[in-house]
């Protein structure tokens, strides 16, 4: 049997980028051709879908750890690493996404509804990528990032036209199973229904979808009973349809009080108010019940209420009943606005926008926050000191080793980037301002300056012999 799941915690974690490589191209009588490391592959996305197929998000609930492929690293020769697959989760129309703090990410409706729930990590540049007139050889490669990885919470909203609401045995499911073909469980005792039913219903040329919203009863918006676990699926209908029992057993319920404790309810739980109602007073099949419908009409008909009396067991009122639903979708479908083509919104940068920040935490530690400054540590391998040294010129040309001087910054004081979790914490030395003039022209090797012309060969070639001779001429063992 299938278990509907509407609610769950899902973890997902993109795929790291691969390592860029550090390679010489070598061949015989050319044992230095140049940089040659290709690449590192971009790590694959984690993408949710919507699917009209999926109706439960059950699948994330016996699995709720989602992670794409890897980006294969570089290699040489300048090949690059294979990007890693992105991984495509579908999940039902209507699925809103949250974050850990309940904030609303994306609100998933329609066919095909795409968000990027985890954003794969960039491939590494290898040394081919970093070569230059500066720095014609390399001796490193960038590191691949590591993918996006959170945790999310997937709410499943049921999208459908019409929701019929009311208490456990007011004849909803019986309601449906008419009017629709769906097909429902339906018995005489409480909360028959657990989970929302829906079905497609044709009246002349308009079709539109309803949905039967399990039971509710008092306290359902504070928790109590069913409720509260499915009033969210009421949230985007444009009719509420109150069903009620006319034929109800109980001598401490009668229809008009039921109605008035399930609207306490949705004001309640909030933002329904300006949904249009619908009364439906069923079991009129039943003499007693026939005979209440008609005493309590006139009252409900005066709170502004359009009233149905019908019997889902013998079939009488739906006709009436399916063609106004219609009509109310119809209107309220056209008095929608016309959904505009996607614009692109730019926001630029201000022109002082230096792209990071340094700030003097209460412990003294200066600390650095920047997507590039943070992106820049993830990529450096600390075990090769030409690496760092390149970290080190990227971070002065951002101007981070300024803004260390002027935060009041002195020579061995605590500097961190990056977050509390994965910072980089160093002790700074003002001397790295000037990182690479320090450290010589690296990446340079004189092997792979223009060669010399051939006259110029000869004469030197000439010069280191007879400087060669003179020296053996010169020479005794004793």
């Amino acid at each position: 049997m299938t278990t509907f799941v509407d609610r769950v915690e899902l973890h997902v974690a993109a795929g790291n980028g691969g390592h860029g490589c550090a390679s010489v191209h070598r061949e015989k009588f050319k044992p230095l051709g140049g940089p040659d490391g290709g690449n590192g592959g971009r790590g694959g996305d984690v993408i949710l879908v919507v699917d009209q197929d999926v109706t439960t998000l059950l699948d994330y609930h016996h699995h709720p750890h989602r992670k794409a492929t890897n980006g294969q690293p570089g290699a040489g020769d300048n090949r690059e690493g294979k990007n890693g697959q992105d991984l495509v989760l579908p999940v039902p129309d209507g699925t809103v996404v949250l974050d850990k703090n309940g904030e609303v990410l994306a609100d998933l409706v329609g066919q095909g509804t795409r968000f990027v729930a985890g954003q794969g990590g960039r491939g590494g540049l290898g040394n081919a990528a970093l070569a230059s007139a500066r720095r014609k050889a390399p001796g490193f490669a960038l590191l691949g990032e590591p993918g996006e990885a959170r945790d999310i919470v997937l709410e499943l909203k049921t999208v459908a036209d019409v929701a019929l609401v009311g208490y456990p045995s007011a004849g909803k499911s019986s309601l449906i199973s008419v009017l629709s073909a769906a097909k429902p469980k339906i018995a005489d005792y409480p909360f028959t229904t657990l989970v929302p039913n829906l079905g497609v219903v044709t009246a002349g040329e308009t079709v539109y979808t309803i949905a039967d919203v399990p039971g509710l009863i008092p306290g359902a918006s504070r928790g109590k009973g069913l409720g509260l676990e499915f009033l969210r699926h009421v949230e985007r209908c444009e009719v509420l349809v109150h069903v009620l029992d006319t034929a109800t057993l109980e001598s401490d319920r009668d229809p008009v009080s039921d109605l008035d404790v399930i609207e306490e309810e949705l004001a309640q739980y909030g933002g329904l108010g300006d949904r249009p109602r619908v009364v439906v007073l069923n079991k009129i099949d039943i003499p007693d019940g026939k005979d209440l419908a008609d005493m309590i009409r006139p009252d409900l008909e005066a709170r502004g209420y359009r009233v149905f009396e019908v019997s889902a067991v013998a079939r009488q009122g739906l006709k009436e009943l399916s063609y106004a639903l219609a009509e109310i979708v119809a209107t309220a479908r056209a008095a929608k606005p016309v959904q505009e083509a996607t614009r692109i919104v730019i926001r630029p940068k201000a022109v002082d926008d230096a792209g990071f920040t340094v700030t003097k935490e209460a412990d003294g530690l200066f600390r650095v926050r920047g997507e590039k400054p943070e992106r820049w540590v993830r990529q450096t391998d600390f075990n090769n000191e030409e690496a760092v040294g390149y970290l080190a010129d990227r971070l002065n040309r951002l101007g981070v080793e300024d803004e260390l001087l002027k935060a009041g910054a002195r020579a061995m004081d605590g500097v961190a980037i990056g977050s509390d979790d994965d910072a980089v914490v160093f002790d700074w030395e003002p001397s790295l301002s000037a990182g690479a003039e320090m450290l010589g022209r690296r990446g340079e090797d004189h092997r792979f300056d223009a060669p010399r012309p051939a006259a110029q060969r000869r004469r030197d070639r000439d010069a280191a012999r007879d400087e060669a001779q003179r020296d053996y001429d010169g020479f005794s063992p004793f």
